[in-house]
């Protein structure tokens, strides 16, 4: 198994394997694998050595994968709840962030809703 930014590839097609790795898509992919020269249908187990040690210093030399792009994301985020911004104060709720509606929907963000029986003493009660 080939194993580049700390991830192992499953064996794919290396522009699709290559999708696995944290700050990698799609075009980024195609990109890595036309500047290394390799034939975007190979599969990843049979990459040679070469091909594999190119593929992972263009990825070091050109973009920012893994545990270096998570930990700037966090730290992005944390500037945000500390400065206190609507943005901030959204991450800090844990609510969405982008401006869609919570009334309904955004069960994602919000987590599971309590239980009817709880809701409806809640209701009695007020």
């Amino acid at each position: 198994m080939t194993r580049i930014a700390g991830v192992d590839l499953p064996n794919k097609p290396v522009w699709v394997a290559l999708g696995y790795i944290y700050g990698i898509g799609k075009s980024r992919a195609k990109e890595i694998v036309d500047q290394a020269r390799i034939n975007p249908r190979i599969r990843a187990n049979d990459l040679s050595e070469t091909q594999v040690a190119t593929i992972r210093k263009i990825i070091d030399e050109s973009y920012k994968v893994e545990g270096e792009l998570r930990k700037e994301v966090q730290m992005n985020i944390k500037r945000l709840i500390d400065l206190g911004c609507y943005r901030g104060l959204r991450h800090r709720k844990n609510l969405p962030v982008r401006g869609q509606r919570t009334h309904t929907n955004a069960r994602t963000r919000k987590g599971r809703r309590p239980p009817i029986a709880i809701r409806k003493k809640v209701a009695v009660k007020a």
